[in-house]
């Protein structure tokens, strides 16, 4: 009896040898390793009650679950509790917070420099990707110097100074049909870009340099047929970005989130939230066998105020109500995937997610 009791204590140490080293081995994804690149995918006004919905709704383990590593940053601007998407845009892009309206601008009015930039200064290549215009605020922050966010031809040209090198969303017409005539397609090809206009035209692009600008405007709503443009543009621009052997660093913007809480439409959150969603699981296929890639998932501020008052996880319904038209002051989540993702926990400001991204990706200016 005794022998057999040293027999079972032998077995169940050795089990529990291998199990602690099998959280080890998870661990060591998050808390160690080197980060060559970074993709970054903004639910724009997306806060937990959106994402909650969405997992509400539609049947089946949504991709956000796969990003263990959670914490909370703060979202508001230099002079208001209530940031916008150009102050906040500006805060994660440059790590310093500005006054509501302005991009890419210390409140000051003295330039910032953001993380495509500084990848650029150290060699790494830098991408934007939108279901709005690329002009519009949150992917500008990552371009553009301006002192208002609403200024969407002077933001265009401010594309050919910095030059990304994948620019993907709507906005031909601030390129092409402006007020002043200037034909910045035509620059645009001869700095090398491949410029292309729809989405089929984008699928067969192979190129070191693409600008999509896919629609006159905005790109239209999942309801109204917009399809898989926003994960069919991640991976081209992953693809395009990867040709880079030092890294990169992209923003990815599901930016029609916010426009249905402006809106306390939710059945037009849930359907881009899912739509950010089924990106995400684009990105993760790429992170996964990549080995080097941090994925990082957040909002630069939550829409609507929405409360989740009631819904039937059986039936996959909601019902939600709304405080504001507007922006409200909450913290939003920030999700993460891959080497130190770890580093995203807790709670912390939304300039510190700049640092950490300056900081894994060794950035000097």
């Amino acid at each position: 009896m005794i022998k057999l009791r040293y027999r079972i204590y032998a077995l169940v140490t050795i089990f529990a040898f291998f199990a602690a080293g099998c959280v080890n081995n998870s661990s060591l994804t998050e808390n160690s390793g080197e980060v060559k690149n970074i993709i970054f995918i903004i639910g724009d006004g997306m806060g937990l009650s959106h994402m909650y919905s969405t997992m509400t709704v539609y049947t089946g383990e949504m991709n956000i679950t796969e990003l263990k590593s959670i914490g909370f940053c703060k979202t508001h601007s230099y002079d208001n509790y209530i940031t916008d998407s150009a102050a906040s845009g500006t805060a994660l892009a440059t790590g310093s917070k500005t006054r509501n309206g302005m991009i890419g601008l210390a409140p000051d009015s003295t330039m910032l420099m953001s993380l495509i930039e500084l990848a650029h200064l150290n060699g790494l290549a830098g991408g934007v990707v939108s279901t709005s215009t690329v002009t519009h605020a949150t992917p500008a922050s990552y371009v553009s110097h301006n002192i208002s966010r609403n200024n969407y031809d002077e933001i265009a040209e401010d594309f050919l100074i910095t030059q990304p090198e994948v620019f993907i969303g709507g906005g031909l017409d601030n390129f092409e049909n402006r007020e002043d005539e200037k034909d910045l397609v035509a620059e645009l090809r001869k700095a090398g870009y491949n410029v292309v206009v729809s989405i089929e035209d984008l699928l067969e692009v192979d190129s070191d340099r693409v600008a999509g600008l896919l629609a006159p405007g905005h790109m239209p709503k999942m309801s109204e047929g917009r399809g898989d443009m926003l994960a069919n543009s991640a991976k081209i621009a992953i693809e395009t970005l990867s040709k880079n052997k030092k890294g990169f660093f992209l923003m990815i913007e599901a930016s029609q989130i916010d426009w249905g809480g402006h809106a306390n439409d939710t059945q037009y959150i849930i359907e881009e939230t899912a739509d950010l969603d089924k990106t995400l699981g684009v990105v993760l296929d790429y992170a996964k066998q990549n080995g080097e890639t941090l994925v990082v998932v957040t909002a630069d501020h939550e829409t609507g105020g929405m409360t989740l008052t009631g819904g039937d996880l059986a039936e996959h319904s909601v019902e939600a109500s709304y405080s504001t038209g507007g922006h409200s002051g909450i913290c939003v989540p920030v999700y993460s995937f891959g080497p130190q993702s770890v580093r995203f926990t807790g709670f912390f400001d939304n300039t510190e997610i700049f640092e950490k991204f300056a900081y894994l990706l060794s950035l000097k200016e």
